[in-house]
């Protein structure tokens, strides 16, 4: 092989624009959001117990790549989340939890780190959990709701793939909740 031939080989073939190592997500394209407990107000039971926690404090992380325009049928977004441990009374640290704006759009979930539950409501409020861990692949069906609870000591890392125009839903679930919560039951997660 001549080396012009390699070198327009080479120059060819680019190094990816976005990384996923060891639970991390990075990349000049990656936006990061962090939530904080005052911005779960109202997801919780016990408010009076929420009241008198620090606000400031991060609840979750979210890292997410969206190589398409937002709203694009047919693209896709990636991200990952890291779900801090903690509870507000018997009540896990949780993600917010949400609909999809498209309502038939699924998504996958997938552990990476840590130990946690995901709740999926479907339009009739019939409520079922899913375990998650290292490795648990969850998919999530159209018209279906879906949070993460994290029920260990250390951080839940969970990755996700949806589709581009999906959009999210918070309403439904700030106006009415979930029909069933995760609560710390004698050090037992359970689904009341």
């Amino acid at each position: 092989m001549n080396m012009n031939h390699k070198n327009n080989i080479q120059s060819s073939i680019r190094n990816p624009l976005i990384t996923f190592i060891n639970g991390q997500l990075t990349g000049a394209d990656v936006v990061h959001q962090v939530k904080t407990l005052i911005e779960l107000n109202g997801i919780f039971e016990d408010q009076t117990m929420f009241e008198k926690m620090n606000g400031s404090q991060i609840a979750y992380e979210v890292d997410v790549w969206c190589p398409v325009e937002n709203g694009t049928e047919g693209g896709l977004f990636f991200g990952l989340t890291h779900l801090y441990p903690g509870q507000v009374g018997n009540e896990y640290f949780m993600t917010k939890g949400h609909f999809h704006a498209v309502e038939n759009r699924a998504e996958y979930y997938w552990g990476i780190e840590g130990e946690g539950i995901l709740l999926l409501m479907d339009k009739d409020r019939n409520t079922r959990a899913e375990r998650m861990s290292p490795g648990s692949l969850h998919y999530i069906p159209g018209f279906t709701a879906h949070r993460v609870v994290n029920t260990r000591a250390g951080m839940l890392r969970f990755g996700a793939c949806w589709p581009a125009d999906a959009g999210y839903n918070y309403d439904i679930i700030m106006n009415e909740g979930f029909s069933k919560r995760i609560k710390n039951i004698d050090n037992v997660p359970s689904l009341i």
